[in-house]
C-alpha cells in the first residue's frame, strides 16, 4: 500500500496541474513544478535589464505541448506593461513540428515560435535542464516601484489540454529614488563698527547768482531749522557719535556749466560754513563736494511733466549732445512757445537746486535686552548679529521672533544671512515660487555656496532638476558639503526620469 501511495504522489509531482472547465477541455499548468531562481531587475542607463535562471528539472512536459514563459514588468499601479522576450519550452512532438515548419517555411509556426522569442528550449523530461536569461526593455518612469509577473500560456493539440497562469516573480523592483536635500543657514556678518547715515536735503533759496545764506528769505528758516534738528537729535544720542557730515551742492542748468558748477561749489560751502558755526560742528567733521548741474536729475524731473510741450524735443537735445549741455540749455530757450522755457524755468529747474547733507556716525553696541528694545525704537542702530541674537531669544515661529526677523529684512535686505533664511521660510511653506524669486534678484548669490545651494533646492522641489544640478554644482565648487550631497541626489533623480 505504501509503494502504491508513493507512485501515485511521485506521479503528481511529475505530471503537471490538472483542472476541469466544463467536461471537455482541460486546463493546464507547470509553474508549480518550474522554479525560478537568481532573478534581478536593474536599471542599466535607459535600460531595464531581468535576469534570472529558470530550472526545467522538475518539469515533465507532455509531448504535444509549448510552455510560453512570459516576464512582463507591471506598473505600481497595473495600470500599464511591457513585456521581456518569452521563454518557450516545447515537448518532444511539438519541438518535431516547429523544426519541421522551419525547414520548410510554407507551414504555419507554432505559437510563440518567432523571432520576438527569445529561445525555444525542447525539454527532455527526467533530466536537469536549466537555461540562465537576460533581456532588457526600453526604461520608463511608469517602471518605478513596479514589479515583474511570469506570465504562462500552456498550447498543445485539441485533446491535451491549454492553460494560462501567472504568478509574481519580484516585487517592488526599481524603487523610486527620494532625494533628502540638506540646507544650510548663514551666520550674520559681524559688524566690529556699526557705521550709520542719514542723508538729507536743503533746498535753501539764494538771491540770484548768490551764495550768501539768508535766515529770513523765503523759507529758508525752515530748511535751516530742519538741518539743525537732524543735526541736534544725533548729538544728543548718547548711543552714537557723529564721525562727519557730508554736503554735496547742485545747480540748475539755466546759465553756462562752468558758472554753475563754481555756484554749486560755494553755496555748498556756504551751508557747511552755517554748520560749523550754528550747529557747533568741528571742521574735520564737515567735507565738502560739489557738483554744477545735475542733469541726471533734470532728465528724471521731466517724467513728472508727461503734457510738457517738446518734450520729445528737450529729450531728443539731450541724446544728441550728451557732453555739451551748454548747447542743449541755449536750444531750450528757443523752443516756442516762449512758455516752454519759462515752465522749465519755473517748475522743473528750482528742485534741482539743492544741497545734500549726509550725517554719518558709529552706533555703540547693545547688549540683549538693550537690543530688545531697541528692535521697536530704533532698530536701525542695530547690527544683524544683534537683531539674530534677540530673534534666537523667542521661539522660533513666535510673533516676537518673526517681529525681529522682519525688522531684519527690511533693514538688511541684501545681505546673504537674510535672503537665505527668508529663502528658507518660503520653502519651509512650500512657496519655492517666492524663495527662487527672492534669491536670483541677489547680486550676492554668485559666490555664496549656501545661497547657490538653497535656490538649488527650490528649482529641484520646483521640478526644474538640470537648473538645480548646476547651482548644485557651482556651490560644491565652492566648497559646500551640503551641495555635494544634493549634487549626488538630484543627479539620482534626473536619472529616473
Amino acid at each position: 500500500m505504501k509503494y502504491i501511495f508513493r507512485i501515485v504522489l511521485s506521479v503528481w509531482i511529475w505530471c503537471p496541474v490538472w483542472a476541469h472547465a466544463g467536461k471537455a477541455e482541460k486546463i493546464v499548468t507547470y509553474l508549480p513544478v518550474i522554479e525560478v531562481q537568481d532573478k534581478e531587475v536593474r536599471k542599466e542607463n535607459r535600460n531595464v535589464a531581468l535576469t534570472m535562471s529558470v530550472d526545467l528539472s522538475r518539469a515533465r512536459i507532455r509531448t504535444q505541448h509549448t510552455v510560453a514563459l512570459t516576464p512582463v514588468l507591471v506598473s505600481r499601479d497595473g495600470k500599464r506593461e511591457a513585456a521581456f522576450p518569452p521563454v518557450v519550452v516545447d515537448g518532444g512532438t511539438r519541438n518535431r513540428v516547429y523544426l519541421r515548419a522551419q525547414r520548410l517555411k510554407s507551414v504555419e509556426l507554432p505559437p510563440y515560435h518567432n523571432d520576438e522569442t527569445k529561445v525555444v528550449i525542447r525539454r527532455r523530461n527526467g533530466k536537469e535542464q536549466t537555461y540562465d536569461y537576460t533581456a532588457s526593455l526600453p526604461y520608463e518612469r511608469w517602471m518605478l516601484d513596479g514589479r515583474v509577473e511570469l506570465r504562462e500560456e500552456v498550447h498543445g493539440c485539441v485533446n491535451c489540454g491549454s492553460g494560462e497562469s501567472e504568478e509574481i516573480l519580484l516585487s517592488g523592483i526599481i524603487p523610486e529614488f527620494i532625494p533628502d536635500y540638506r540646507l544650510a543657514t548663514i551666520a550674520p556678518e559681524p559688524e566690529p563698527v556699526k557705521v550709520r547715515a542719514e542723508t538729507r536735503t536743503a533746498r535753501l533759496q539764494f538771491r540770484q547768482d548768490s551764495y550768501k545764506i539768508q535766515p529770513d528769505f523765503r523759507n529758508n528758516r525752515a530748511e535751516l531749522d530742519t538741518v539743525s534738528n537732524s543735526i541736534l537729535l544725533v548729538k544728543r544720542n548718547e548711543d552714537v557719535k557723529i564721525t562727519g557730515i557730508y554736503i554735496s551742492g547742485y545747480a540748475s542748468p539755466e546759465g553756462s556749466m562752468a558758472h554753475n558748477l563754481t555756484l554749486s561749489e560755494n553755496r555748498a560751502k556756504a551751508l557747511a560754513e552755517y554748520i560749523r558755526r550754528h550747529d557747533d560742528i568741528s571742521p574735520e567733521l564737515i567735507h565738502v563736494e560739489w557738483h554744477g548741474e545735475d542733469w541726471d536729475g533734470f532728465i528724471r524731473a521731466l517724467d513728472d511733466y508727461p503734457q510738457l510741450l517738446r518734450l520729445d524735443r528737450i529729450r531728443e537735445l539731450i541724446a544728441q549732445y550728451p557732453d555739451n549741455h551748454d548747447y542743449c540749455e541755449r536750444e531750450f530757450r528757443k523752443l516756442q512757445p516762449a512758455k516752454i522755457y519759462q515752465r522749465l524755468l519755473n517748475e522743473v529747474y528750482p528742485p534741482l537746486r539743492r544741497n545734500e547733507y549726509k550725517i554719518e556716525y558709529n552706533v555703540r553696541n547693545f547688549d540683549l535686552q538693550e537690543a530688545r528694545r531697541m528692535v521697536d525704537e530704533r532698530p536701525d542702530l542695530l547690527s544683524l548679529q544683534e537683531m539674530y541674537k534677540v530673534a534666537g531669544s523667542y521661539e522660533k515661529g513666535s510673533v516676537d521672533y518673526k517681529r525681529v526677523m522682519d525688522a531684519a529684512a527690511r533693514y538688511f535686505p541684501d545681505k546673504p544671512a537674510v535672503l537665505n533664511d527668508r529663502a528658507l521660510d518660503a520653502l519651509g511653506r512650500g512657496d519655492t515660487a517666492e524663495a527662487i524669486a527672492g534669491l536670483e534678484k541677489s547680486g550676492e548669490m554668485a559666490q555664496q555656496p549656501v545661497l547657490l545651494n538653497t535656490l538649488g533646492v527650490a528649482y529641484a522641489r520646483s521640478g526644474e532638476l538640470h537648473k538645480a544640478e548646476e547651482l548644485f554644482r557651482r556651490a560644491a565648487e565652492l566648497g559646500s558639503d551640503e551641495a555635494r550631497h544634493n549634487l549626488d541626489h538630484v543627479r539620482q533623480v534626473i536619472d529616473q526620469l
